[in-house]
C-alpha cells in the first residue's frame, strides 16, 4: 500500500537533488565557463560530494534493493527519484500522492545572479533550469515542472516566461526580493503575469529567492548552532524567523499596486514559505488599507479588502511544525495546502501523520481543501483534468 494509502492528496512542494552538472548541456557552450566560475559554485562544493556518494549509492543493487521500505526514511541524495529522472514515478507510486510540483534545489535563488550586474548570465541560468526541469518531469504528467522567470529584465523576462510556457512548465516560479531597479509590481510586468492567467497557472513563491538573513545576527559569542544538517548554511532558530519577509512585502505590494486585481483570475502561491504568519499579515494589510486609503487612490480602487483577495488569489503551505488548524481558522479554509517537500530532510518522515493531527480539529470539508481543493485550484489548467480527482483515490 502506498504512503497515503488511497488518499487523494495532491502535494505541493517536491524537489530534485541535482548533481552539481545538471545544468552543463542547457548551457549555451559561450556562457557555460562564466557560469562554473561563479563564486556561488564555491559553496557547492559539499552538495557536489553529497552528489557522487548519492549517485554511487543509486547504482548499488543491494542499496535499490531498500527502495519500497524506505521512501520517506532516505532523504536528500539517498532518496527514490531524487535526481534519476526513470526512478521518479516508481517513488511517486509509493508516496502515492496524485500529482507533485517540482521545484529545484540546487539552483534555488539563481545563484545570486539576479542581485549582480551580469544580467545575461542571469537569465542564460534561469532558462538553463527550466529546460532541466521540465525535461526531468516529462517522464510523468503527476510530475509538475517549476520554471523561473527573474524580474530584472522586462523583455528578458517575458521571453524566459514565454519558453517556459511552451516547454511545458506547469507554474512560474518568481524571486520574493524585490529587484534592484524597479518594484514587482510594475507595469512593464504586466506582460508576464498575462501569459500566466492565459496560460492558467500560477505564479509562486518558493523558499531560497528571499532577503537572506544579516550574517551579523551570529555573531553573538556564542558557539555556532548547527542547523538540520549539522553545518550552519541551512535554518536555524534565528535564521527560519525572517524566511516569509521578502514574500510579505512583495505580495502586499502586488496587491496594493493592483496587479491582483489586474489578473484577477491568476493564482499566486508562497511554497515552503511556512504560513503561520499569514492571518496577521493579512490583518496588517486590512489595517494598512484602511489607514492610507484616504490619500491612495489605488487603495480605494481595490475590489475588496486585501485579506479577501488573498483568499480569493493566494494559496500557502504550512509548515508541518505549525499550528494548520489555527492557520486555517484565521486565514480561511481557500488558502492552505499540503507539501511534503519530498525529499528533503525538512519534510520529515511522515508528514501526513504530523498535519492529519493539526487538522484534527478542522471539518471534513476543511480538510478536504488543504489536502486537494485548494491545490487544484491554485494550479487550474496546469494539472490536467485527468489529474484533479482520479477515480482510484478517495478525498482526504
Amino acid at each position: 500500500m502506498a504512503y497515503a494509502n488511497g488518499r487523494l492528496i495532491h502535494d505541493a512542494d517536491s524537489h530534485l537533488m541535482e548533481q552539481g552538472d545538471c545544468l552543463d548541456r542547457y548551457f549555451e557552450a559561450r556562457l557555460l565557463k562564466r557560469y562554473r566560475e561563479l563564486p556561488a559554485m564555491a559553496a557547492k562544493a559539499e552538495s557536489h560530494r553529497s552528489g557522487a556518494e548519492g549517485r554511487r549509492l543509486q547504482d548499488d543493487a543491494q542499496f535499490r534493493a531498500g527502495v519500497d521500505a524506505n521512501v520517506l526514511l532516505r532523504k536528500n541524495y539517498e532518496a527514490h527519484g531524487s535526481f534519476i529522472a526513470k526512478d521518479r514515478p516508481h517513488a511517486l507510486d509509493l508516496l502515492g500522492f496524485a500529482s507533485q510540483l517540482v521545484f529545484t534545489t540546487y539552483c534555488l535563488g539563481n545563484f545570486g545572479l539576479d542581485q549582480s550586474d551580469d544580467l545575461e548570465l542571469c537569465y542564460a541560468a534561469a532558462s538553463a533550469h527550466n529546460r532541466m526541469m521540465t525535461d526531468f518531469c516529462s517522464v510523468d504528467a503527476r510530475l509538475l515542472a517549476t520554471a523561473y522567470v527573474p524580474l530584472e529584465d522586462f523583455e528578458r523576462s517575458k521571453t524566459v516566461a514565454s519558453e517556459a510556457i511552451r516547454l511545458g512548465a506547469r507554474a512560474l516560479m518568481i524571486p520574493s526580493v524585490c529587484p534592484q531597479r524597479h518594484a514587482p509590481s510594475h507595469v512593464a510586468l504586466d506582460p508576464i503575469w498575462a501569459m500566466a492567467q492565459e496560460a492558467g497557472i500560477p505564479i509562486l513563491f518558493h523558499v531560497g529567492g528571499e532577503e537572506k538573513l544579516n550574517p551579523v545576527y551570529k555573531e553573538n559569542g556564542l558557539p555556532p548552532v548547527p542547523d538540520f544538517h549539522g553545518g550552519d548554511d541551512n535554518f536555524t532558530s534565528v535564521s527560519y524567523m525572517p524566511i516569509p519577509g521578502s514574500a510579505m512585502q512583495t505580495l502586499a505590494t502586488l496587491i496594493f499596486d493592483g496587479v491582483f486585481d489586474r489578473f484577477e483570475n491568476l493564482k499566486w502561491g508562497a511554497i515552503e514559505l511556512g504560513a503561520a504568519w499569514v492571518p496577521g499579515w493579512m490583518r496588517s494589510m486590512d489595517s494598512a488599507a484602511h489607514a492610507f486609503s484616504r490619500n491612495e487612490e489605488r487603495l480605494r480602487k481595490l475590489s475588496a479588502k486585501p485579506s479577501e483577495i488573498v483568499q480569493r488569489q493566494l494559496r500557502v503551505t504550512p509548515y508541518p511544525h505549525e499550528d494548520a488548524a489555527w492557520i486555517i481558522r484565521n486565514a480561511g479554509e481557500s488558502v492552505c495546502l499540503f507539501s511534503s517537500d519530498y525529499p528533503h530532510v525538512e519534510g520529515g518522515r511522515n508528514p501526513l501523520k504530523r498535519f492529519d493531527e493539526s487538522l484534527s480539529g478542522c471539518t471534513p470539508d476543511e480538510i478536504r481543501r488543504f489536502y486537494t481543493d485548494n491545490f487544484i485550484d491554485m494550479m487550474g489548467e496546469g494539472l490536467a483534468p485527468a489529474l484533479r480527482y482520479p477515480a482510484h483515490l478517495k478525498a482526504a
